[in-house]
């Protein structure tokens, strides 16, 4: 549509006026179909908050307790809608809390703006009162990020940066805006926001041809998928393309809702902990089929990685490829739209043999939680398993990181898109409740559960305090075993048991602690309390803390040792 197709009273819209940067931004927000921003007002940034206050009726702010947890908010309202999250905080403390989560959101390729204020352009350079060099701060951390020193380029700024954070390999963008730019005057006139096309593809045709000769020609092909696969809105495309190609399907932490978890294709998790089918699948496909995914370390687990099998990356960002792994062929491109051709030239594929071993490895190396020396009655596995048959699998789930996180992707069954959502790449501790105030917000009508570690807890909780403001309704669910359970881990198995630290020793009253924030406490001791309590936490509505109690030997297996082989899991360890 162009300004000339507009009627009379849609062109009164976008006629030139002269508003102040704090009204542009608002402005500028609204033209990209914001609807709600988080984030914690400050000094710098006082213009944009009286606007805030003035365009209230059309945009929400939320406020958090911490600009970190502001940051996670907008990242997992990005995650669980697929809209681009906005964050707010003010110069010099402000702006420099909200790194670790435009680090988080970089590492894992999700769509964000966080605007930030800074002292006035006069007083740049001049170590001034909360001033700090955001930009040069963010820069390795962010896809791209400005500091507007001219009231002119505000808007095309603005608009810009939403482009760049969600086209292509999407990402966070930082706008630094110095005092005197948010109350300067400009001409302002309203444009139509411009919907990017999807990059098909960077390099020569033939591609996908090749591709799906080589598919064609596997005869144990292995598909490995992962965040790009969600990024891209292709979890259709991909369950088509399986059942195609004839193949079992493994996931990375990322591409958790890439596929359903409860189709027999799918096989696992891969890499340090994944599962012992899909570590043996790496070692007998002769064609291992990458989606989306860029070979963390935490995949690979050491550079044998693949060694002795062709591998097809299909990826939207060039610089992934031959990046950690050497690949035999490639296809660079929008995921949705490659397997969209894939599908098309593809014919059906049939490898009996070859599922029929996959089936076979599955009996015969099931996932099994690992109680450790314990008599505990309440273990992980039947926490998870439990809360997917009383949502169904339709719940979102964050979690913060640590052994929990694992426990969560290795036995919660997630079916759809968004309703995951972990820090993959930094692996951030206190992420989880911060993101799950973003999803409910952007997902009023779905269950959201925030699954947590008692270290990671101790890092966010007066973020329950946003949630009692506000009434929103999320279930935090502590897993609480008195210890950091994943470093602890660690030190069992490859520091002589030499526990440094990892002990937290607290004696937090946590249903105190609930009555204080305002909000409802439940408490799990028992494995017959499991299913009635998170019943009535989840149906009650209304912000609830949840305390489960369980033991410190719990263990986080299969696990591939530091410097091990994907293909020779620890299946037990010793207590």
């Amino acid at each position: 549509m162009n300004i000339e197709q507009l009627t009379e009273k849609e062109n009164r819209t976008y006629e030139d006026r002269r508003l102040d940067g704090s009204s542009i931004i608002m402005e500028c927000l609204l033209e990209q179909g914001v609807d709600t921003v988080f984030g914690y007002p400050g000094g710098k940034v006082l213009n944009i908050y009286d606007a805030l206050y003035r365009y209230s009726d059309r945009i929400t702010h939320i406020l958090t307790s911490h600009e970190q947890n502001a940051a996670h908010a907008a990242d997992g309202y990005a995650r669980s809608t697929g809209k681009t999250g906005v964050v707010i905080a003010t110069s010099g403390p402000g702006a420099t809390n909200l790194v670790t989560g435009i680090a988080t959101a970089f590492m894992d390729s999700i769509p964000m703006v966080a605007i930030t204020g800074n002292v006035p352009t006069g007083l740049l350079g001049l170590d001034s009162f909360q001033e700090v060099d955001i930009t040069g701060i963010t820069m390795p951390v962010t896809k791209h990020n400005y500091i507007v020193k001219d009231i002119s380029k505000l808007a095309d700024t603005v608009r810009e940066a939403f482009a760049i954070a969600g086209n292509g390999r999407k990402g966070p963008v930082l706008i630094d805006i110095p005092q005197d730019i948010t109350s300067a005057f400009c001409s302002f006139a309203n444009k139509p926001a411009t919907i990017p096309e999807p990059q098909k593809r960077f390099t020569l045709d033939g591609e996908i041809t090749n591709a799906a000769q080589v598919i064609t020609q596997s005869r144990k092909p292995f598909i490995y998928a992962g965040g790009g696969v969600v990024s891209a809105d292709a979890q259709k495309e991909l369950e088509r393309f399986a059942e195609l190609v004839d193949a079992p399907v493994s996931l990375s932490l990322m591409g958790q809702c890439a596929f359903d978890n409860t189709s027999e294709r799918y096989i696992g998790m891969m890499g340090m902990h994944g599962t012992k089918t899909s570590s043996l699948a790496i070692g007998e496909c002769d064609l291992l089929i990458v989606l989306g995914s860029r070979f963390s370390d935490r995949v690979m687990c050491d550079d044998s990685f693949a060694r002795h099998t062709r591998v097809l990356h299909i990826d939207i960002d060039p610089a992934e490829i031959n990046k950690n792994v050497s690949v035999q062929d490639n296809v660079i491109g929008d995921l949705k739209y490659i397997l969209s051709e894939l599908n098309r030239q593809i014919p059906p594929q049939s490898h009996k043999d070859w599922m029929e071993q996959i089936r076979a490895w599955e009996k015969q190396y099931p996932l099994v939680m690992d109680a450790g020396n314990t008599q505990n009655t309440v273990l992980p596995n039947d926490v998870m398993e439990t809360l997917d048959k009383l949502t169904e699998g339709k719940a979102i789930i964050t979690t913060e990181v640590g052994q929990h996180q694992m426990w969560t992707a290795q036995f919660f069954r997630f079916r759809e898109k968004g309703t995951f959502l972990t820090s993959g790449g930094l692996g951030t501790m206190g992420y989880g409740l911060g993101a799950a105030i973003g999803a409910k917000i952007g997902n009023p009508d779905k269950a959201v559960i925030n699954i947590a570690g008692d270290g990671s807890f101790y890092m966010n909780l007066t973020e329950l305090s946003t949630l009692a403001k506000y009434g929103i309704p999320v279930v935090e669910l502590v897993m609480d075993n008195r210890v950091l359970g994943m470093v602890r881990q660690w030190q069992k198995l490859f520091f002589g048991g030499r526990f440094s630290n990892t002990t937290l020793e607290k004696n937090t009253d946590f249903r105190q602690l609930a009555a204080a924030f305002g909000i409802e406490f439940y408490e799990i001791t028992e494995k017959s309390a499991i299913e009635p309590t998170l019943k009535a936490a989840i149906e009650l509505n209304k912000p609830a803390l949840v305390i489960c109690k369980i033991c410190e030997d719990v263990n986080v297996l299969p696990m591939v040792p530091p410097g091990g082989s994907v293909l020779e899991p620890i299946m037990t360890i010793d207590s």
